[in-house]
């Protein structure tokens, strides 16, 4: 007779019993995370989701809004669009230590990260989308074109705003974001013409490099050096604890700010483009979720694993949980803005293309978005070794 049964319970409700307390155990490491955010983590998730819906419904019924958007551009994006952005990475890249690049890069763990990053998104990220569109969308070929153009896109704005509500590692963040960039320039051009005129064989493309590297320079490099300027101008103005806790605390919510700006002007600016070709829409966001989740998830166990069996001796904390954070959002986010405009600039404003690069973005805010909980509800729940030493070196001060 076992125990449980000397004390009168029943199988059944052992078994209840033991359901009722992992349930508990769930709610509570849920809990934690919960307290775990500043009240603007908190509110991010029911602002955006109000944001986006009051974005479609002011394109529906307002559609002059978009002639209103369209009126400045630059580089086949409109300027209220990248002002959003822009906006959105200051406060991120001000955050930024750079004068601890150096000594990063002059680590094997830096060098083992970049290696992971270049192939999760040069190898693994264009060629897992370009399966799924073709898998998806097999008698839609204008929409698979676009939505190729935003696989081909890798990471470069909001990979650091995801990055930092889950907590990960803002340095490393920005050196994987500046190496995918610069090979961005490189590499776009020739993966659009092999993936879409060679694999495809459909669309007639050109992408031209100047094009490609002024996207680049329009989205990384004026925050870059906007975060540059910001974080040495003030610290020398002021000093350096100053800096700190009093100024990047006010100075970090002008990301939320341009990040729920940019949500709106792009929810507006396509709400009925959305609402019009539906069919098509809900067609083109099946690939683009199922690519988020799978590149995320396959990024962030593969550094789990990495974690578990390397964390002893000299390969102690060359991962743990800050890293899978940074190469799940790396690898599972995309230059939408790239892709739009290059859309944009083929095939026209107007066109399938367009709308379904377009349709990137839009799916994969909210994708990401509860992403981002399913990280911090991992750091709970999972375990996450990682040594003292390790830790101290590249610990981040907290603003």
């Amino acid at each position: 007779m076992s125990s449980d049964e000397k004390h009168g319970l029943s199988e059944q409700e052992v078994k209840t019993g033991n359901a009722t307390a992992q349930v508990q155990g769930r709610v509570s490491a849920t809990r934690a995370v919960f307290r775990q955010l500043s009240i603007q983590d908190r509110l991010l998730s029911p602002l955006i989701i109000i944001v986006m819906v009051v974005g479609v419904v002011v394109g529906e019924y307002h559609q002059n809004i978009q002639h209103a958007f369209e009126t400045v551009r630059f580089n086949g994006v409109s300027v209220p669009i990248a002002i959003g952005l822009i906006v959105m990475m200051w406060p991120i890249l001000t955050k930024v230590q750079y004068e601890r690049l150096l000594q990063i890069f002059s680590s094997s763990r830096t060098w083992i990260h970049i290696t992971i990053s270049l192939g999760l998104n040069w190898i693994v990220g264009p060629l897992i989308m370009l399966a799924l569109a073709w898998a998806t969308l097999p008698d839609l070929p204008t929409y698979r074109t676009g939505v190729i153009l935003v696989g081909l896109a890798r990471c470069i704005a909001m990979v650091m705003m995801w990055n930092q509500i889950a907590k990960g590692d803002n340095n490393y963040c920005a050196i994987l974001v500046v190496v995918n960039s610069i090979l961005q320039i490189i590499l776009y051009s020739p993966y659009a013409l092999l993936f879409i005129n060679v694999i495809g064989r459909q669309d007639s493309i050109h992408v031209e490099y100047g094009q490609v590297a002024i996207s680049v320079l329009i989205y990384l490099g004026i925050p870059l050096a906007a975060g540059v300027v910001t974080r040495y101008g003030v610290q020398a103005a002021t000093s350096e604890k100053f800096f700190r806790q009093r100024f990047l605390p006010v100075f970090s919510s002008l990301s939320l700010l341009g990040l729920l700006y940019t949500i709106f002007v792009m929810f507006a600016y396509q709400g009925h483009h959305i609402v019009q070709n539906l069919g098509p829409v809900f067609r083109v966001i099946v690939p683009l979720v199922l690519y988020f989740t799978i590149m995320w998830t396959s990024a962030f166990a593969l550094i789990y694993y990495l974690t578990k069996k390397k964390n002893r001796g000299e390969e102690e904390g060359k991962f743990g949980y800050e890293m899978a954070v940074v190469q799940a959002f790396t690898a599972g986010s995309n230059n939408f803005e790239l892709a739009i405009a290059v859309a944009i600039a083929v095939f026209g404003v107007d066109s399938d293309q367009a709308l379904a690069a377009t349709i990137g973005p839009l799916v994969e805010v909210p994708v990401l978005l509860v992403l981002t909980w399913v990280a911090l509800f991992l750091k709970e729940k999972l375990e996450w070794v990682v040594s003292s030493r390790t830790a101290e070196v590249h610990e981040i001060p907290q603003a």
